[in-house]
C-alpha cells in the first residue's frame, strides 16, 4: 500500500508539472530550450508503465480498487502528449518566423 502511495504521489507531482510546461510551450511560440527526444522518451516511459500494470497479475487481480494508479498514468501521458502536439505547433511557427526573416 505504502508503495502504491508514493507511486501516486510521483505521478501526481508530474502531473502537475506537464500542464504547466504545456501552457510555458504554447505562449513561447518556439521550440527553442524544447527536445522531441526528450518528449518522446517521456511518452515511452509512461508506456512502460501502464504497460507494467496490465501485465502485473497482482494489480489486474486487484483492478477495481487501484484503478486510480492507471488514471494517473494516463492523464499524464495526455499532458505529455498535448506538450509533443505543442512541440510540433511551435516547429511550424518556427518555420513560418524563420521564412518571414529571410524575405526581410
Amino acid at each position: 500500500m505504502v508503495a502504491e502511495i508514493l507511486e501516486i504521489i510521483m505521478l501526481i507531482c508530474f502531473g502537475f508539472s506537464w500542464p504547466l510546461n504545456v501552457i510555458k510551450a504554447y505562449k513561447a511560440r518556439t521550440t527553442k530550450g524544447k527536445s522531441l527526444w526528450f518528449i518522446c522518451l517521456i511518452l515511452i516511459g509512461y508506456i512502460a508503465g501502464i504497460t507494467s500494470k496490465f501485465v502485473n497479475p497482482d494489480f489486474m487481480n486487484n483492478i477495481g480498487s487501484k484503478w486510480y494508479v492507471l488514471f494517473f498514468y494516463f492523464l499524464n501521458f495526455v499532458m505529455v502528449s498535448a506538450d509533443l502536439v505543442m512541440y510540433f505547433r511551435n516547429l511550424r511557427l518556427d518555420k513560418i518566423n524563420e521564412s518571414k526573416e529571410n524575405k526581410e
